[in-house]
């Protein structure tokens, strides 16, 4: 036997006990002060609701493309954030939409930034820029890649002392000449002719010899209608057709420099927007990258549905832009930007879209292959052997 002492052994401890104690101790814990894990803030927090007015009639297609872009801000917010979209003239003209969203009498609005070409003509070169030979979707990746967006806030905030964030959205394919009293068939046909545009393409036409008007959108067909306007552009097929151009003109001319890239510009009250709290903002930005897709993806299907109709059921007859216009449109594109460098910020961002164009451009030129004749090989009506 051994002489040391007996030690009394332990109790067992029955089975759960230890799972049971941790489980109670977790849930004192949370009563105690950590039960906001349980019931987020977000889930509590009110929805703001932001007064959000768009620059286009209501039936403008655009003017839809404006509501998915609500849409996709209201959904992706849970509830949190909604804004309510309301029509040009709502609560102020078109043309007086970035003031009122900069005032406070907006929110926010959706629009082009050829708008605000009387406020300071590089503000243009971000709706509307010079025909580099890039596409509106290269165009946008200069905001994003290639120092726009940058260029962008210098001239909002710095120069013009507005207080407004802006996201561009929604790349625009190539612009129709527009709609004529009878076809185009040379530069000249241009001359003294009263004409419709915006932005700096406004600047272009003058010098191609036009008597160019800037209005909005909405006021386009009751002035052709009136004889105020011989011709104008707005922006492609749908809109044309639902603001009601047939009505007005049989003639449609398709292809030109004057806006060979566009996209829309959404803008917010700088101080409500910074309000907002972080993933909210996130919302916006990344709704405005989402809407720019589908924007996209949507135009392609009823520009292209609506060019159609527009032969078909209106009877319209389209052309195609003479080379030789084409080419005096070039020519005054290199007078306007001659003259428009003159002052420094326009020059500066002039430069820093060349330097992307060129780049971009370059491998894009390299890279595609024709797409014209791969259409024509698939769909161009063949010609009977023998």
């Amino acid at each position: 036997m051994s002489n040391d002492t007996a030690k009394p052994a332990k109790k067992a401890t029955p089975p759960g006990t230890t799972r049971r104690r941790f489980l109670k101790a977790g849930v004192a814990a949370m009563a105690g002060g950590t039960a906001a894990v349980a019931m987020p803030s977000v889930s509590r927090a009110q929805t703001v609701a932001l007064k959000f007015q768009s620059t286009w009639p209501t039936k403008d297609i655009f003017h839809e493309f404006a509501q998915d872009f609500v849409t996709k801000v209201n959904d992706m917010s849970a509830g949190r954030l909604k804004l309510d979209l309301l029509a040009a003239g709502a609560v102020v003209p078109a043309f007086q939409m970035q003031d009122a969203v900069h005032t406070g009498v907006l929110d926010g609005g959706h629009g082009v930034c050829a708008y605000w070409y009387g406020k300071h003509k590089a503000f243009s070169l971000f709706g509307t820029p010079p025909a580099f030979g890039w596409q509106a979707n290269a165009m946008i990746g200069w905001m994003k890649y290639g120092g726009g967006e940058q260029l962008y806030k210098e001239l909002v905030n710095d120069i013009l002392k507005l207080n407004l964030v802006g996201f561009l959205s929604g790349p625009m394919p190539n612009q129709p000449l527009g709609w004529f009293k009878k076809a185009v068939t040379k530069p000249d046909d241009l001359k003294n002719l009263k004409y419709r545009t915006v932005g700096l393409s406004a600047d272009v036409f003058k010098e191609m010899g036009a008597a160019v008007t800037i209005i909005a959108g909405g006021e386009i067909v009751p002035s052709m209608d009136r004889g105020v306007l011989d011709a104008a552009e707005f922006n492609n097929p749908s809109s044309d057709r639902l603001l009601g151009f047939p009505d007005v003109s049989k003639d449609y001319m398709l292809q030109s420099y004057h806006q060979a890239c566009e996209c829309f510009e959404i803008i917010f009250n700088k101080t409500k927007y910074e309000s907002l709290p972080a993933e909210l903002q996130s919302v916006i930005r990344y709704a405005a990258e989402a809407a720019s897709a589908d924007m996209s993806w949507k135009a392609m299907d009823r520009y292209s549905r609506d060019l159609e109709e527009l032969q078909t059921k209106h009877k319209v007859k389209v052309h195609t832009t003479p080379k030789s216009v084409l080419d005096a449109q070039l020519a005054a594109w290199d007078k306007v930007l001659a003259a428009q460098s003159a002052e420094p910020f326009f020059a500066k961002v002039i430069q820093s879209q060349m330097a992307w164009a060129k780049r971009v451009v370059n491998f894009e030129v390299k890279n595609t292959p024709s797409t014209i004749a791969a259409y024509n090989h698939f769909f161009a009506p063949k010609k009977k052997s023998g």
